[in-house]
């Protein structure tokens, strides 16, 4: 099968206005999936949706162009978190779905990912049709004309029916009354849903972020900067802290002592109570390689088995799929419950944390310390190139030296991310002073040989 060249692992991503980023690929894209979609004697509709980024509404009008000028309908959805978006591509019985976010990353950058009908993403082999398209000359592809054109609408209650479905998630005994809850939206696509949804199941709600101006999204706040949360926590003597990320697929958790909590406590603390009940699909959990080693520890004691992919939340939902397994997730904070969602959705795994706590009657804090990390470091570094690691003849030697100390005591990992111009180092071990040092002599090598910015 030939490489993904504008797809990553998730979805076409870039500075906006940029190459690939531009209106000529999204009204491209927006040609593409309404071919793909398309079927004889049926009208393909396809859902679009965005966060709050100020170039969404530049691309969000190149997609609606390219996707009508293929004889196909668009429904608009407006600003709403990813998952959401997948979540109403299928309960409306749509085509497909079309997202505008680039996550975590700065407003400069925009991203576009595209849902199938059954509101999980697409396999490569569809994302390399699309790209096939994407790279044709609009003289060659099929357009609609006269009446055939398509036509589009906005859906002004999307968000009331994301919620309505969020609400059911949490166990029909319980509401939230009594709870303090403050909730980061990162000025993002959650910054009505997510207040709204707490405050309707009766939690007293501290919003957090929830003024999008286009230019703010993610900027110290959200998921990436948990510690706005943390202290929003302490003033407010809340019972539970909420950080999302700028398309509210991701959540890190705050407890009420303003401790952090990331993806491996979640997926700790959750997989014990699925187990319980009976409800872990193989009792077993999916993560990633990133995934601290403490939390393969201790699943194992618990007679629950740990399987790794690639770093993407997309991988780990592939081996769900394929598995039979229904719960997975990263540390970084995109959580998986297959029986709720088809993607990563970090208000569906707070409402399962809030569930959790409800049901145990026990806070955060005692939920959460439930494994020893073993020592983690994670480095990100802006680079000036993306040369194969295979070929970095400092770097290797750096990895290996790290690798023969710290041998099964301890991991590395290398990679390029994929989703911005950085690598990523994550090094494990039995203390702190030696990955540090190893994880230092790994980044220093990658400045010799290939550059940092």
């Amino acid at each position: 099968m030939s490489e993904r060249t504008l797809f990553g692992t998730d979805g076409i991503r870039g500075r906006a206005n940029t190459w690939p980023m531009t209106v000529e690929t999204a009204m491209q894209l927006g040609r593409a999936v309404a071919i793909v979609f398309s079927r004889p004697g049926h009208r393909a509709r396809i859902l679009v949706g965005k966060d709050t980024r100020l170039s969404g509404y530049m691309l969000e009008a190149a997609l609606t162009a390219g996707i009508t000028s293929t004889g196909a309908d668009v429904t608009l959805l407006g600003p709403l978190p990813t998952p959401g978006i997948a979540f109403l591509t299928s309960s409306m019985r749509a085509d497909a779905g079309i997202v505008l976010s680039a996550s975590h990353n700065a407003y400069t950058d925009n991203g576009l990912k595209v849902f199938g009908r059954d509101g999980f993403k697409l396999p490569d082999d569809v994302e390399l049709q699309l790209e096939a398209l994407i790279a044709t000359d609009p003289a060659q592809l099929p357009l609609a004309c006269d009446d055939a054109i398509g036509r589009a609408r906005r859906v002004e209650d999307a968000g009331g029916r994301y919620v309505t479905h969020l609400k059911s998630l949490l166990r029909a005994q319980y509401d939230l009354e009594g709870l303090r809850i403050v909730v980061d939206c990162a000025n993002g696509a959650a910054y009505k849903v997510a207040p709204t949804l707490f405050s309707e199941l009766g939690a007293t709600v501290i919003p957090v972020a929830v003024q999008p101006n286009g230019l703010n999204i993610n900027d110290g706040c959200g998921s990436l900067h948990p510690e706005l949360v943390a202290r929003a926590v302490l003033e407010h003597k809340a019972d539970i802290g909420i950080a999302l990320d700028g398309d509210a697929d991701r959540v890190i958790l705050v407890d009420e002592h303003g401790e952090v909590i990331d993806g491996d406590a979640v997926l700790g603390m959750c997989a014990l109570e699925m187990k319980a009940r009976g409800t872990l699909a193989g009792d077993t959990v999916v993560a990633t390689v990133m995934s601290n080693m403490g939390l393969d520890h201790m699943l194992q004691r618990e007679g629950i088995r740990l399987e790794r992919t690639q770093v993407g939340d997309r991988y780990v939902v592939q081996r769900m799929r394929a598995g039979g397994f229904n719960f997975g997730g990263e540390q970084s904070g995109h959580l998986v419950f297959l029986d709720h969602a088809t993607t990563g959705d970090g208000l569906v795994a707070a409402l399962q944390v809030l569930n959790l706590m409800l049901t145990r009657e026990r806070p955060l804090s005692e939920l959460a310390a439930i494994f020893d990390r073993v020592p983690q470091i994670l480095d990100s570094r802006r680079t000036l190139g993306r040369p194969p690691l295979e070929s970095l003849a400092l770097v290797q030697a750096a990895i290996r030296a790290a690798e023969h100390d710290l041998g099964r005591a301890g991991r590395v990992l290398v990679r390029y991310s994929g989703t911005e111009h950085k690598v990523r180092v994550m090094v494990e071990g039995p203390d702190d002073d030696r990955i540090r040092t190893h994880c230092s002599a790994i980044i220093d090598a990658f400045h010799k040989e290939v550059g940092l910015a």
